[in-house]
């Protein structure tokens, strides 16, 4: 049986106090090996992939709706508008879970199971890393490589929007940047940085040499890549646009291009 919060400031439940908060949520977060995952196919993703849940906080009245919870793990319920006390919006789909994080994977492991890599430069956007990483699972892309100052792909509204898809891909965060980058061109890749630069050439006109093994480079929306990770590329590529228009969101573009790399 559930335990029923009525007190927003109940202890027990810490892990779920103002997820709206980004700032307060990444220092917190990380630092106590935790992450929140939103709705039952999210919460059902995480745990096919191993992590191990930690609590349950659930909408009172979808108590009896939820099946193959982990039976060990608190399960807290509350009200409505006690569970908008606590997170700092309105949880429409009923049930929230914390999960322990696993060990960062070192880029070395990473890149050693993988042919096809996505390798992003400064994206702190979270529902463009989550859109992202559900396009990486989908069309076949192995492994994420983040640079330092990359989004947390764990944060919840990244977990939301990759539909727990970021379960699903292998990624870590680098601590050397760019060192990493060359590393990477050492593991065997083609660093193909994605531009509107000039000099950059159609990712359908890439030989079969440097479709082998792609390390597709994409930067953040407006900056792009940074001189230092274009300069440690091996290819600039572009999608050719239409009608004057300059760019793409950086989700949609990548899922363009992890489709012509993967055809």
């Amino acid at each position: 049986m559930p335990e029923l919060i009525t007190d927003p400031d109940d202890q027990r439940i810490a892990d779920y106090r103002a997820l709206t908060d980004v700032e307060l949520r990444t220092k917190w977060e990380p630092p106590n090996g935790l992450f929140i995952a939103e709705g039952e196919l999210v919460i059902h993703r995480a745990l096919r992939a191993g992590y191990e849940m930690r609590s349950a906080l659930v909408d009172e009245k979808r108590v009896d709706q939820l099946t193959g919870l982990p039976p060990a793990s608190p399960l807290y319920a509350a009200s409505p508008s006690v569970l908008q006390s606590i997170t700092g919006f309105h949880v429409h789909r009923g049930i929230l879970a914390s999960f322990h994080r696993k060990p960062p994977r070192p880029v070395a492991e990473v890149l050693a199971g993988a042919r096809r890599i996505a390798v992003l430069e400064g994206l702190n956007t979270h529902t463009n890393l989550g859109a992202l990483f559900r396009s990486a699972a989908a069309l076949g892309m192995d492994a994420v490589i983040l640079s330092p100052d990359c989004a947390d792909p764990l944060y919840r509204r990244a977990v939301r929007v990759s539909m727990g898809e970021v379960f699903a891909i292998p990624y870590a965060k680098s601590d050397d940047w760019p060192g990493t980058l060359s590393r990477i061109g050492e593991a065997g890749f083609t660093l193909l940085a994605m531009t509107p630069a000039a000099d950059a050439v159609p990712l359908s006109s890439l030989t079969p040499a440097q479709r082998d093994r792609p390390a597709l480079m994409l930067g953040a929306e407006g900056p792009g890549l940074t001189r230092r990770a274009l300069a440690a590329s091996d290819v600039r590529v572009v999608i050719p646009m239409h009608n004057e228009v300059d760019s793409l969101n950086v989700a949609t573009a990548a899922a363009l291009a992890f489709y012509e790399l993967t055809r």
